[in-house]
């Protein structure tokens, strides 16, 4: 951690006690989903926290990296189904308008496009339905050896509609999406990591943050430019066919900026004079 850093120095905007939100190294944020009791299933309160801390931490040059993890022993246990269970009997419930108008998605990340920074999940025990759906937007995935995931939404009769589908399909394959979808069993981490693979490491509990932690520190060893343009070419190509996705992202602003920014020099300096380069905080697009 260089000397100038001071995670006192943010200000994040006001937000539930149902997040928090903590600086814990240089270039890093850590959100902690606040809700241990009730399993961090997610609420209207708790989403819209997490949509103002992201949207801030989005236009924070000197913040790289967020991880999303879960106090106590759930990652998130998903929607409120009792809430739920009212907004149904009370004629209240519209999913499909919620869906169709929930810009980025169960707990404001299962459908967030918009960002360039890296996202990790430190799934730091079970994730179910909408918790599984977020973890499934995120970059990459730290889990507990205890950690389970599951999909249970065909089991209560609602559906997992937030972007998890096409996703887990992509990464999975259609067969192993199905088992998962179409069952609504639980799997665990080992499971998740080797047939499903959408989790990239299995530690023992206590090293899951720390893990997500210095994958983040690696992360910011690299170009920021660098980093989010590639994030940026991901995202891309999940949305167009192959030519078009090269062609979007070699024309895009995050690309523009890359070519044109001084971290661009930097590393090339670097690497010449055989140093470690000092990269900069990317201008703000």
């Amino acid at each position: 951690m260089s000397s100038d850093w001071d995670p006192l120095a943010f200000n994040p905007p006001s937000h539930s006690e149902e997040l928090k939100v903590s600086f814990p190294q240089e270039h890093v944020m850590l959100m902690t989903l606040n809700r241990p009791r009730h399993l961090n299933a997610m609420t209207p309160l708790l989403t819209a926290s997490i949509a103002t801390i992201l949207n801030w931490f989005d236009e924070e040059p000197s913040l790289w990296v967020v991880i999303v993890t879960g106090e106590g022993r759930a990652f998130c246990a998903g929607a409120d189904l009792k809430a739920w269970l009212h907004n149904q009997s009370s004629g209240t419930a519209n999913e499909q308008e919620s869906v169709a108008s929930s810009v980025h998605g169960f707990a404001s990340i299962s459908r967030r496009h918009t960002s360039c920074k890296p996202m990790i999940a430190a799934v730091n025990g079970s994730a179910y339905g909408g918790g599984v759906e977020m973890i499934l937007n995120c970059d990459m995935v730290i889990a507990s050896e205890d950690a389970v995931f599951a999909l249970p939404e065909v089991k209560r009769g609602v559906l997992a509609s937030q972007g998890v589908i096409p996703r887990l399909g992509r990464v999975a394959g259609h067969q192993l999406a199905s088992e998962m979808l179409l069952l609504g069993n639980t799997i665990t981490a080992i499971q998740a990591r080797d047939r499903f693979r959408f989790v990239n490491l299995v530690v023992e509990k206590s090293a899951v943050v720390p893990t997500a932690l210095d994958i983040a520190r690696q992360i910011i060893m690299n170009s920021p430019d660098s980093v989010q343009s590639s994030k940026e070419g991901l995202v891309l190509s999940q949305k167009h066919h192959f030519e078009q996705a090269v062609q979007t992202h070699s024309m895009s602003l995050v690309s523009k900026r890359l070519y044109h920014g001084a971290n661009i020099r930097e590393g090339l300096a670097a690497f010449s004079e055989r140093r470690k380069p000092r990269w900069s905080n990317p201008a703000k697009l």
